[in-house]
């Protein structure tokens, strides 16, 4: 069986706020299948980000530090003109359940009609992050639960740091 040439740049995209260890499964998971991996932060995201970009990008970098072809950076506007300006023909999407697809699969048919040469990959988590949303964790550390197996260990301070201002 022939070897199957790798595609020379993806793009994974995603507010990250924060990254959690499901995200970061998927990094180590996609990365090897690439050239280069961008991890690409919306820089204005719909969502209301409880960390500034800044925060989000340097916490991403320490968690991907030592992933030799993992890049991190951030976009503005259409996520497939950002994929063209990486010459990326591909984007990883992760997807944990039903109502994940349902959304994602209206993206990607979408970015697909805007960007013909730029496909989406969809991964599943790994058994242990199915459930692992950064909402989720947000939420048990807002009210005092342990994060520690949710997140790599900057991150868990970042968040509980965060709580304790808030308090």
């Amino acid at each position: 069986m022939a070897a199957v040439a790798k595609s020379r740049v993806a793009i994974y995209p995603g507010s990250f706020d924060p990254i959690t260890n499901g995200h970061l499964d998927l990094i180590r998971r996609a990365a090897p299948q690439f050239e280069e991996l961008v991890v690409a932060v919306l820089q204005h995201d719909t969502k209301d980000a409880d960390f500034p970009l800044r925060e989000r990008l340097e916490m991403i970098r320490k968690s991907v530090d030592g992933l030799a072809n993992v890049r991190v950076d951030s976009f503005d506007g259409l996520l497939v003109d950002f994929a063209r300006q990486q010459n990326a023909s591909l984007i990883v999407r992760g997807i944990r359940a039903v109502s994940d697809y349902e959304y994602e699969l209206q993206m990607a048919l979408m970015n697909r009609k805007l960007a013909p040469g730029v496909e989406t990959v969809f991964m599943l988590p790994g058994e242990a992050y199915g459930y692992l949303s950064s909402r989720l964790v947000k939420e048990v550390c807002q009210h005092g639960g342990e994060i520690d197996d949710f997140v790599p260990a900057h991150v868990a301070e970042a968040l509980r740091a965060r709580r304790d201002r808030k308090g």
